[in-house]
Order: structure tokens, then C-alpha cells, then sequence
């Protein structure tokens, strides 16, 4: 029998129990989260019929949008006093990772307590740590801030709460994604946003970015957590 369940051991550390992405959303993908214990991810084009995956059990957890921007089109917002270190103060960075990403997906999933979520970001980020992907922003002398790339996809970027709601969102983007350009070599940029998140979105267009389709994301719980674990 085919197999349309590809493990997500990264997920399963937060959730403590199995998870699970799966390949497609055919009758028999879906029919095999039934007859599986765990946590399932689905990610479906928006214009998919989601009759089916509702039978089964999916619900709708969020949209993602993929704006990307070529070098030569990107807007650069200065502000003086911006810099970058790989030096850093690990927990300053996990303690932001903890609390700056209160809009995600799981933190919409209505079977995943809004701690394991905030576990999941802080275990994503620890693992970047590791992998050398983050950078930490500098300003006023302190840490206020981190980006995660990998090759030519920003995969996150946190802002310290002291320096959220001072107008610097869009100069500190700027900067996060200038030095990507300048480190990665590339002549294409991509980050993954949620419409859920306009502010955030606004700011990637407004430095050029533009959209590049979109797909939604369903989740699936066959079984419970151990709540409290």
C-alpha cells in the first residue's frame, strides 16, 4: 500500500504524539489519517475541493501567501544604528522566539495549547541556532531583534517586544533582507506570510516583495494530546 504519511519528527517533540504531513489530499491520503493516531498537516491549493477533507475530519487553520522580491527590485529603508552578529546571547534570542509569534498556525489550532505552540517556535529557532541561520539584530546596544534564512527563503523574523510599536518594522525588514542578499548571493528572495498577519505582509510589499500564490493549510487531530506534558 502506498504510503501518503511523511513523518514530522520536529513537530513531534512539541506535541508528544506522532505528526504527519501528508502528500496529497486524495481519498486514499486522507482515508490512511483515519486509520492513524496523531497530528496531521495538509497543505492544499485554494481552489481544492475541501468537501472531502472536511469529512475526514481536517479543519482549516491558516493560508499562506509567498511573496518574493529580485534584487533589483528591492526598496531599501535605512535607519542608522542597525547591526548584525552571529555573537549572541542564545536564551535573549529563544526568549523572543518564545513570545513573537503569538499569530501562527498552531497557535490558531484549537487542539494545541498555546504553550506547546510557543515550545514549537522556540525549538525551531534552538535548531537554526545550531544550523548557523540566525542572525541577531543590533540596536541601541542591545539585542532587538533575530532573522532565520535558509538559502533564498526568510523563514522568520522577531522582533524583542521593548522595540515593537516604534515604527521600525519596516526599516529592520529592510535590513534583514538586504543582508540576506548580501550573504546568500542570490538574485531572488522568498518568505512565507499569512494574511492574517497584514501588517507584516504590508511591510514585504511596500519594500517590493510581490505575491506569488498561496496555498491552505488544514489540520488534523485523530486521538488527544497528553495536555500538560
Amino acid at each position: 500500500m502506498k504510503e501518503y504519511l511523511e513523518a514530522t519528527p520536529w513537530d513531534k517533540r512539541n506535541f508528544l504524539v506522532d505528526t504527519y504531513q501528508l502528500t496529497e489530499y486524495s481519498e486514499a491520503a486522507l482515508q490512511q489519517t483515519s486509520e492513524t493516531e496523531g497530528h496531521f498537516t495538509l497543505k492544499v491549493p485554494p481552489s481544492a475541493d475541501t468537501q472531502n477533507l472536511v469529512k475526514h475530519g481536517f479543519y482549516y487553520v491558516d493560508t499562506l501567501t509567498e511573496p518574493v522580491c529580485r534584487r533589483n527590485r528591492f526598496e531599501t529603508v535605512y535607519q542608522e544604528g542597525i547591526t548584525f552578529t552571529r555573537e549572541y546571547d542564545r536564551e535573549e534570542i529563544l526568549d523572543i522566539a518564545g513570545e513573537a509569534f503569538k499569530g501562527g498556525r498552531f497557535h490558531r489550532d484549537f487542539n494545541i495549547p498555546d504553550y506547546m505552540a510557543d515550545r514549537r517556535y522556540r525549538n525551531w529557532v534552538s535548531d537554526l541556532i545550531d544550523q548557523d541561520q540566525i542572525l541577531a539584530l543590533q540596536f541601541e546596544d542591545r539585542t532587538a531583534g533575530f532573522f532565520a534564512y535558509e538559502k533564498d527563503r526568510i523563514l522568520l523574523l522577531g522582533m524583542h517586544k521593548d522595540f515593537r510599536g516604534r515604527g521600525l518594522a519596516k526599516a529592520f525588514t529592510s535590513a534583514c533582507v538586504e543582508e540576506q542578499f548580501r550573504i546568500s548571493g542570490y538574485d531572488q528572495l522568498k518568505t512565507s506570510i499569512s494574511p492574517s498577519n497584514p501588517a507584516s505582509l504590508n511591510v514585504f510589499i511596500s519594500l517590493g516583495f510581490r505575491l506569488n500564490g498561496a496555498v491552505n493549510v488544514y489540520h488534523k487531530l485523530n486521538g488527544s494530546l497528553p495536555v500538560g506534558g
